[in-house]
């Protein structure tokens, strides 16, 4: 099984997409071919990823057959079931299922269905593993090890079908009490359409279908965009650091200890990623990730080593993600990679 990874976080702003985008490009800096797959009807993965020419040869007048949209277009209207989707390859280990504003049109259908499947409703059930089975294809196509998914912040049916669809779940977040309500909210969303999938998967009429196992468990949280001085968070940011750990405890993994723990110390932690300032506009310009910035693309003076710190970071976080996921590795490179 090729897993399946979604960033998730019900609170928006806390540089999710940014993510999934840098860890393909550090994933396919290790070696691992990997799918990023944009599931959020507001593309911005997509648009990361390709300069607007592309994107408006994907996205003509009509129908956009190269779309996520198109893979399930047939579905949707009737016609047919989920195709293989096209995958763009940005480069040598890394295929983009291209994003879609269209998608938003496929909410209501998946509210619709939800709760036929407990009917034995054959197309409910095509309906809400449409995304799992578009994303295997593009796997087994692409012969990924693994596939990163963006979704947008919020807890809708799209949503839902998205996270069936997904084995693990990174939750990133930001160091403010909306990201530690957004945990409040995540959580039991999370083990709601667990249980509520568990209870569908037994009614499914046709057990020749590829359904997804629904696990989506959560392998951890990426604290992002604090404020660094002295390589150290700023005060206003430790306050709700500090809190991090004991919410994520509670609201996501549905623990009932009150044993204070620091961040740093935290295993659920993956990573704190700090704020890079101007490298991320410096990066969009250059259509590249930060960590690969050069002195051409304006990284000099101070960026030359801010560059460096990105890339340490984000392989440490890929690394970590490897590590969880099960993604298996030859000796010699993991050798490489913890050095």
């Amino acid at each position: 099984m090729i897993p399946i990874i979604a960033f998730f976080n019900n609170k928006g702003g806390v540089g999710k997409t940014s993510l999934v985008y840098h860890l393909a490009w550090m994933f396919a800096e290790i070696g691992i071919r990997v799918i990023a797959a944009d599931l959020d009807p507001q593309a911005n993965l997509t648009s990361l990823f390709l300069p607007d020419e592309r994107l408006e040869e994907l996205w003509p007048e009509t129908l956009h057959p190269q779309s996520l949209f198109g893979a399930i277009y047939p579905l949707k209207e009737g016609i047919g079931d989920v195709v293989a989707p096209h995958i763009e390859e940005i480069c040598d280990h890394i295929g983009l299922i291209v994003g879609d504003l269209q998608l938003a049109q496929f909410e209501g259908d998946l509210s619709d269905v939800w709760p036929k499947c407990m009917d034995s409703d054959s197309r409910a059930f095509r309906v809400i593993s449409s995304f799992y089975r578009v994303l295997d294809l593009a796997a087994e196509q692409y012969q990924a090890e693994l596939v990163l998914v963006d979704v947008g912040p919020n807890l809708g049916a799209l949503n839902r079908a998205a996270l069936i669809a997904s084995d693990l779940v990174a939750v990133p977040l930001a160091p403010d009490l909306f990201s530690l309500q957004g945990l409040r909210n995540l959580g039991p969303s999370l083990r709601s359409w667990r249980e509520g999938w568990g209870k569908r998967l037994g009614m499914a009429p046709d057990r020749s279908l590829n359904l997804p196992r629904g696990e989506m468990q959560p392998i951890g949280y990426i604290a992002t965009q604090h404020a660094v001085r002295q390589d150290r968070p700023t005060l206003a940011y430790n306050r709700w650091m500090d809190r991090i750990p004991g919410e994520y405890r509670r609201a996501v993994l549905g623990g009932h200890d009150e044993i204070a723990i620091s961040i740093d110390q935290d295993p659920n932690r993956l990573a704190q990623l700090k704020h890079y300032r101007s490298l991320m506009p410096m990066a969009m310009e250059a259509h590249k990730p930060m960590f690969l910035l050069k002195p051409a693309d304006g990284a000099i003076g101070a960026h030359t080593q801010a560059v460096l710190n990105c890339y340490r970071d984000f392989k440490q976080l890929a690394i970590r993600l490897i590590e969880r996921s099960g993604v298996r590795l030859p000796e010699a490179d993991l050798f490489d990679l913890a050095r």
